[in-house]
């Protein structure tokens, strides 16, 4: 990269932002919120050094206009301590597709009741079928809060940084590493918040509970000692544990005494001043995206909020923990959501719901398109039976990626169509899970460390590929 390279980027933001000395200087507010996106476009849809340097202005600007990208581990420990109350709970939302838009939408629900206790995330199967690595993912939240006049620390996490059984099975240090890379790169980008994933590997084969949790405790002590060793200075990033696969049976009481009790016992040895996990996600009787019936419709779930309760109760009083997670709600209906705070869920994962808002508003013919896609390239996954809707329905998210340029490109007023819809939807679930004046609880806990972006971090080799086909969303 050279100088002319960084000034024909910067000149996109028609000279409302000027670098000195490695630091961004705002000369026009105003300018800068209308030309922000330039730099999202270029991250989303070029490569190169072009790529890596609006991704690095943007990280450098967004310090400048007062937006940090923060670890919410001092909220969720607040709470623990009885510090904060248990009257809300945080949803963690994962923006697979026009993320910048989706961020927007995010941001403009936010803003008027005074909300600040949001998570933007993505797994690290998104990640691939998405085509969105954590640097792009950063910047389109990162400008979509510029773009908005949205300040203050913006919690950005790793989802479900899941360890293939498979893959472990054969080849347990390859599996290791790769999570481990992830790792890196992700808090490079500004991710400081990761949710690990080991419970692909727990052994219902085992006896005891605690056997079969064994492996699950001692990779999850481990990887947030790694954690740990390659945080910023004075960012403690929160980490995120999980007792049992999304979509299995409902978690017990003893299951995550046994998961806590081996955990604490394996960190300590590893790393016995490090703090350790901050919530703990548990399975309730949700799936990930639903289960969907022949007609394309979604089977009503029965959630176990008795279950959420008790165990958000022993995480928080036993362990000192935020409480328990709740994965794959995005698709249950309205009236659930206040039923998450009445369980005192400190945090809710919404995906799939805001995916199919997408569908449902692209024009017919790219729809089609990507349905023929669809058709061409996951036609194995159709089983004996499925309904085109039922394919179409599990498989489309396998599109995203694939047609990225496509909904970038859409028109202005398609884009503000959907992120309407997505605005509505948003200001509506956060009304419904308390987030109300939440801005005062992250005030009152969280501190925002300025961490500088590193341009190296920013020119570096992509990431390869990898198949996530078996990892969850």
């Amino acid at each position: 990269m050279n100088i002319q390279e960084m000034q024909d980027v910067l000149m996109l933001l028609e000279n409302s932002v000027a670098l000195t000395d490695g630091k961004a200087e705002i000369r026009d507010p105003r300018k800068l919120r209308t030309t922000i996106h330039k730099l999202a476009q270029v991250s989303a849809l070029e490569s190169g050094a072009r790529q890596g340097v609006a991704r690095y202005l943007t990280r450098l600007i967004a310090l400048e206009a007062g937006i940090y990208p923060a670890s919410i581990n001092d909220l969720y420990l607040a709470r623990g301590r009885g510090e904060v109350p248990t009257n809300f709970t945080v949803p963690a939302i994962n923006l697979r597709a026009l993320s910048f838009d989706a961020a927007r939408a995010v941001f403009r629900a936010a803003l008027p009741i005074n909300a600040a206790a949001v998570i933007f995330e993505i797994a690290r199967s998104e990640m691939g079928y998405t085509d969105q690595r954590p640097a792009e993912y950063v910047t389109s939240v990162l400008a979509a809060a510029i773009a908005e006049g949205y300040t203050g620390p913006v919690f950005i996490q790793g989802d479900h940084f899941q360890v293939s059984a498979k893959r472990y099975a054969a080849d347990p240090e390859a599996e290791i590493q790769a999570v481990k890379d992830l790792i890196v790169e992700a808090i490079g980008a500004g991710f400081y918040n990761i949710d690990i994933d080991t419970s692909t590997l727990v052994d219902l084969s085992k006896s005891s509970i605690p056997e079969q949790q064994y492996l699950n405790t001692s990779l999850s002590a481990m990887f947030t000692a790694f954690i740990r060793s390659l945080e910023p200075k004075g960012c403690f990033i929160s980490v995120g544990g999980e007792i049992g696969e999304v979509g299995g049976h409902n978690s017990t009481e003893e299951e995550l005494r046994a998961y806590m009790d081996g955990y604490v016992e394996a960190l300590s040895k590893l790393a016995p001043d490090a703090c350790g996990i901050s919530k703990i996600s548990i399975q309730t009787g949700t799936s990930h995206g639903g289960v969907v019936l022949p007609d394309g419709s979604i089977a009503k779930v029965n959630v176990d909020f008795d279950t959420l309760l008790r165990l958000s109760r022993v995480a928080r009083k036993d362990y000192g923990l935020g409480g328990a997670v709740q994965h794959g709600a995005s698709t249950l209906p309205e009236d659930a959501f206040g039923k998450f705070v009445e369980s005192e869920a400190v945090e809710v994962h919404l995906a799939t719901n805001f995916q199919n808002m997408l569908f449902d508003r692209l024009p017919q013919e790219l729809r089609a398109r990507m349905y023929a896609y669809l058709e061409e390239k996951n036609a194995s996954e159709r089983k004996p039976g499925m309904t085109d809707e039922q394919f179409y329905y599990k498989t489309r998210k396998n599109a995203i990626g694939p047609f990225k340029k496509d909904t970038w490109n859409l028109p202005a007023e398609k884009k503000a169509e959907i992120g309407k819809a997505w605005e509505e939807q948003f200001s509506k679930l956060f009304q419904l899970l308390g987030l109300a004046d939440s801005r005062k609880y992250i005030e009152q806990t969280i501190r925002p460390v300025a961490v500088k972006p590193s341009l190296k971090y920013y020119l570096g080799e992509a990431a390869a590929e990898e198949d996530v086909s078996d990892l969850a969303d």
